[in-house]
């Protein structure tokens, strides 16, 4: 039987039907159909532009509590411009509309052009730039000859043309084709020092590999790196290359941190570098694409990225959009502003320049039940809410799967982003990315029952779960997630929850940290908790150091960074005096000093229990926590930490966290779970 939606099951009449009650009005669009059909099933539309059109004119001319269901048959819709739905599209919470495939039928929405008409590499001149073991297995395709004139961008955010294969993005040519090069020496006669370390504010750096010496001739060579910092990548233009002193000079702007010896990048747009299987090059003068395919292009499933998203709500309310896969944007797949009750449901979005789905302002909205992988850059942004108010936005991202993101922008592209106050993101597991899987600013915002493990994959001095440099972002709570096999190999390593610089005002409870490197990190702020968790072999399980009268004391003395954000907020008037008290004498109260922190009703095993620093430690209370004493785990070799009735813990005052209901749950969304990572 056809389920319809989240909360009811309409029953299928015309739209030709009028009534006094609420009725069922349902459309539907085939690949097959014409948009001067009736949109019955019979007679589909073609395209949704038509079936909004059509949903637009019977909201007028029907009550709205009409109940109306566009139905979206099998096969791959190519938008040429994103679908705009707007007020006059919306539904109401209790009669939403709402967008789906039918059962049982693949529905795909792309934002590229498949790619045909490959033929083998004759012109000698290419030839000669291609590696050796590349000429007569390289392929090529005119695509001014299928129409196409929009050829993008190398780099810039949300116009870079990407080209996928198979369902799967394929690697622009570069060198090496894995990993890192690594800057010998920075030559660019600016010299910058940043907490202590050497390096040059202008992009000129020394070389080690003969290799560049290919790319002189090459028209738009781009570099990618940590050039300063293992958690700030960027990307930049080769402006030359001087192959006898084995240098590259970079275009500006210059990196915002500058450059320094010892750190990694690779190059990509290398025509010279397409030297293995899936890499590809686009000669954006000429319109030719060229491509060493993994197996035979035969296979229609060669596209080329186009548009920047597939679907724009602004000021939409109560629609659904269920059950479809969405692909191929330079930049968002889905975008929503204003609003209310817009939802993304049970949907797989994957292969985007940017991110799956970005939230701005209204209140409600959600991503529940989707699966969401190889986007270029993050998963879903929750941005709503009023923090002078502290007005939530109630925003979620629930039952996600989310994982292998942040493809082209390495950093700060978090699986989920919490951005204002009071949004939510539950029960979503979170895996392989180079860097965060949730990102947060603002207040109020709750982070629980996700599983998070392998991220901070490609970083140094990052958290899984990362805020900072504020004292007004409180209230936030982090509770009963499974934190597990997180390292970065940069400098200073992974944490699981990280309290950078000074955040303050954070709960995390009830939380499990397995293997999960430095686990609880508090950076020098004031009054967060730390309660009730279970820490397996973490290094260390809880730290806590007092920065902010140490090596960052300018940034929260009166007048720097941290001060000038208590301005930003009305923290002395209600509702902030009132939610926050421990805020409203902060200036009169050493607010640089790490007071009010508690640590307590904790279970630690194995590893290191805390790294405290000597000043924070007055400003700390410490108390009932259990330290390297058996715990009573019902099966550590299994990491199955619950713990036995017996335990010692039990006597401190710890209370059990609902590990059976961390990450994924079935519901009519997802009726199956990917294995869970269970190797110790």
């Amino acid at each position: 039987m056809r389920t319809t939606s989240l909360v009811w099951a309409p029953l299928i009449v015309s739209v030709t039907i009028l009534c006094q009650n609420a009725m069922a009005v349902d459309f539907h669009v085939a690949t097959s159909g014409k948009d001067s059909n009736h949109g019955t099933e019979a007679q589909p539309f073609a395209t949704l532009e038509r079936a909004r059109n059509a949903v637009r004119q019977s909201r007028k001319a029907r009550a709205s509590t009409d109940q109306m269901t566009v139905y979206l048959h099998g096969g791959r819709y190519e938008f040429s411009q994103p679908l705009v739905l707007t007020k006059e599209d919306s539904g109401t919470q209790d009669a939403p509309i709402i967008w789906r495939s039918v059962s049982d039928e693949s529905v795909v929405l792309s934002g590229g052009r498949a790619i045909q008409g490959f033929k083998p590499v004759v012109d000698t001149s290419v030839l000669d730039r291609l590696p050796a073991p590349a000429r007569g297995k390289v392929l090529q395709s005119d695509l001014t000859a299928a129409g196409l004139k929009d050829f993008g961008e190398v780099a810039a955010i949300g116009k870079r043309v990407e080209l996928f294969f198979g369902g799967n993005p394929m690697p622009l040519a570069r060198w090496p084709n894995e990993g890192f090069s690594h800057v010998v020496d920075v030559v660019g006669g600016s010299p910058i020092v940043s907490h202590g370390i050497k390096g040059d504010a202008v992009g000129r750096f020394v070389y080690s590999d003969d290799e560049p010496a290919r790319w002189v001739t090459e028209p738009e060579v781009w570099v990618s790196g940590y050039w300063f910092w293992d958690w700030s990548d960027g990307r930049q233009q080769v402006k030359s290359i001087d192959p006898a002193t084995h240098t590259i000079e970079l275009l500006p702007p210059h990196h915002n941190y500058g450059y320094r010896k010892g750190q990694r990048f690779y190059a990509f747009n290398v025509l010279a570098e397409l030297d293995s299987p899936g890499e590809w090059y686009l000669d954006r003068q000429r319109g030719v694409i060229y491509f060493w395919p993994p197996t035979d292009t035969s296979d229609p499933s060669v596209t080329l990225s186009m548009t920047p998203t597939l679907l724009s709500f602004t000021n939409a309310s109560w629609i659904t959009l269920r059950g479809v896969l969405l692909e191929a944007t330079r930049g968002t797949a889905v975008q929503i502003a204003g609003g209310s009750g817009v939802r993304i449901a049970g949907c797989v979005i994957r292969n985007t320049g940017m991110s799956a789905v970005g939230i701005n302002g209204g209140t409600n909205h959600g991503v529940t039940g989707c699966d969401i992988y190889q986007t270029g850059e993050g998963g879903v942004s929750l941005n709503g809410g009023e923090r002078k108010t502290l007005t939530p936005g109630e925003h979620f991202a629930e039952n996600n799967h989310i994982h292998h993101f942040s493809r082209l922008v390495r950093t700060y592209r978090p699986a989920i982003g919490l951005q204002g106050v009071g949004n939510r993101a539950s029960h979503n597991l979170i895996h392989d990315a180079p860097h965060t899987a949730i990102l947060l600013n603002g207040n109020d915002h709750v982070t629980e029952f996700n599983e998070i493990h392998h991220v901070c994959e490609e970083t140094g001095d990052v958290g899984a779960f990362y805020m900072g440099r504020d004292w007004t972002m409180r209230g936030n709570l982090v509770r009963h997630n499974y934190f597990h096999h997180l390292s970065g190999p940069g400098l200073h390593g992974a944490m699981a929850v990280y309290l950078d610089d000074a955040a303050s005002g954070t709960t995390i409870f009830g939380n499990l940290f397995y293997r999960a490197g430095r686990a609880a990190f508090i950076g020098g702020g004031r009054d967060n908790l730390v309660e009730n968790n279970v820490f397996v072999e973490c290094e260390p399980s809880v730290h806590l150091d007092a920065r902010g009268i140490g090596w960052m004391h300018e940034t929260a003395e009166p007048g720097g960074f941290m001060d000038k954000r208590l301005d930003e907020v009305p923290y002395t008037l209600p509702p902030w005096s009132t939610r926050y008290p421990e805020l409203v004498n902060i200036r009169n109260e050493s607010p640089a000093a790490p007071r009010g922190n508690k640590i307590r009703h904790n279970v630690s095993m194995g590893g290191q229990w805390l790294n405290l620093e000597k000043a924070a430690e007055s400003g700390a209370l410490i108390e009932n926590n259990l330290v390297d004493q058996d715990p009573g785990f019902v099966d550590a070799t299994k990491m199955d930490f619950r713990l036995k009735p017996d335990s010692p813990a039990w006597a401190l005052g710890f209370r059990r966290i609902p590990i059976e209901n961390i990450g994924l749950h079935d519901d009519e969304l997802r009726t199956a779970r990917p294995t869970t990572f269970t190797s110790p």
